[in-house]
């Protein structure tokens, strides 16, 4: 339990921050997001963040060892797809009863476990997940794991993220660094490339990256391993020969590119996908990493053509839209990356933002928000519902983007809602998804429905004195 203390706060003193790694140890630990106190799981424990972060590598069997209750609360809790592989979305646990802890049987139990979904479902590795009950009972799942290996010849990564050691956000660290440990740079690759690159953080939710990765393959740069989304093991343990990166949600992997970046020089920047100006911004950066390490120099040229072409094809396809949204006000209930990226994707379609939540937001997120707005008083931290009410009235809004779990709070309000968390069903990367997410929040806002809500009902007049 010390070494996992230790490697929690680690994780909070994060040397790749622009704000925190410019200051001294004590300045980061007051400035610094820090884990929560044991045992508090609002919005997610470590167990579910770690979860999270490695369930979308698609053929590894993901094993919970804990009661059935820890499986069925995390289970495909994310819209995140795949092309191939459908096992990560099969559940595994080693269901421990009162009898399994009492009588000192889990150990024995996941060992008998990883043995039947080797033989029954042949994954290419299995990740083992310890939670809080089977921490606090001491089971050592790194030595079952280890023997696991050596019986099977079969990669057998166990995942250290007990939910009551932190937040979802530390549990997404731990499993970055559960890869780094024992996952990546243990396969070496057959054909390694001068324009291999690494894209971290991208879920690949409601199939996003697959309308990115056409426009690198355009340019002639490959993917090595796209960290989690729609990734396959052999993918990720070869990731060490990659020649560049870019961390998409730096909240959960930035540590991961930085300790990459030092043990096998991959150098890498913070990017998104969301918006024309995003996404055109990316590619030039990982052409312009790819050439400063090795690759052809006409890869900037070919770069600055496609998105020329690119973005002359997408403010096409958006002229049908502009007007009808152009001064339209948004009020953005997210955080981390969207928080600064889907803002600037909106304001480049005309939409007019009245406010944005900064909540499990970097400091560098929250800069970047703050240059995009140029208004301080247009960020806020998490809200209570009634509160999040009286702001989408104060500021009249037209249409609130959040998660699902504040959706009920903008159709109380009467005004139309659309989903930009992990459980939408549309994706909105990229040139196409900038349009797909123009036409969305068009059918949203335009809805005849609202003007026939907003209508009072037939009897209130008559209620009135």
């Amino acid at each position: 339990m010390s070494s996992l203390n230790a490697k929690n706060k680690d994780a909070f003193h994060e040397l790749a921050s622009e704000k925190s790694g410019s200051k001294g140890p004590k300045a980061r630990l007051r400035k610094c997001a820090r884990p929560m106190a044991p045992g508090t799981a609002v919005g997610g424990c470590a167990f579910d963040g770690a979860k999270v972060a490695l369930q979308p590598i698609t053929d590894v069997a993901h094993l919970i060892h804990a009661p059935l209750a820890c499986e069925g609360n995390s289970w495909d809790n994310r819209g995140a797809a795949s092309s191939g592989p459908t096992l990560w979305r099969t559940s595994f646990t080693t269901d421990l009863t009162e009898i399994d802890i009492v009588m000192g049987h889990s150990e024995r139990k996941l060992f008998k476990a990883i043995r039947e979904i080797k033989d029954g479902y042949a994954p290419a590795a299995i990740f083992v997940y310890s939670t809080c009950v089977t921490a606090m009972i001491g089971d050592d799942i790194d030595v079952v794991c280890k023997r696991a290996t050596d019986e099977f010849a079969l990669p057998v990564v166990p995942v250290n993220a007990p939910g009551f050691v932190g937040s979802k956000n530390l549990g997404n660290k731990l499993a970055g660094e559960a890869l780094l440990k024992h996952v990546i740079g243990t396969v070496e690759p057959d054909e390694p490339g001068l324009c291999d690159i690494n894209i971290l953080g991208e879920f690949n939710l409601s199939g996003e990256f697959w309308q990115v990765k056409p426009l690198l393959d355009k340019l002639g740069i490959r993917v090595r391993a796209c960290i989690p989304g729609d990734a396959r093991y052999l993918q990720v343990a070869s990731a060490h020969r990659s020649r560049a990166a870019m961390t998409v949600c730096s909240t959960a992997f930035v540590a991961l590119a930085r300790k990459m970046q030092e043990r096998w020089d991959i150098p890498f920047f913070e990017g998104s996908f969301y918006g024309i100006s995003g996404t055109s911004e990316a590619l030039r950066r990982i052409a312009d990493l790819l050439v400063k390490k090795g690759a052809d120099p006409s890869l900037l040229h070919r770069t600055e053509i496609l998105v020329a072409e690119e973005e002359e094809k997408v403010w096409k396809r958006l002229e049908a839209y502009r007007p009808r949204l152009e001064g339209k006000r948004v009020l953005l209930n997210t955080g981390g990356v969207k928080s600064w990226s889907v803002v600037h994707a909106l304001m480049e379609i005309g939409m007019e933002i009245v406010g944005t939540s900064v909540k499990k937001s970097t400091l560098e997120d929250r800069e970047r928000v703050k240059q995009t707005l140029k208004e301080e008083n247009l960020l806020f931290e998490s809200m209570s519902p009634r509160e999040l009410f009286s702001l989408l009235l104060e500021r009249k809004a037209d249409i609130m983007l959040s998660g699902g779990r504040t959706q009920y709070i903008a159709l109380k309000a009467k005004l139309p809602w659309l989903d930009i968390n992990q459980e939408r069903h549309h994706a909105y990367a990229g040139y196409e998804g900038m349009v797909q997410l123009a036409r969305q929040i068009d059918l949203a806002i335009h809805n005849p429905m609202w003007p026939q809500v907003r209508e009072p009902a037939p009897w209130e007049p008559a209620l009135v004195v």
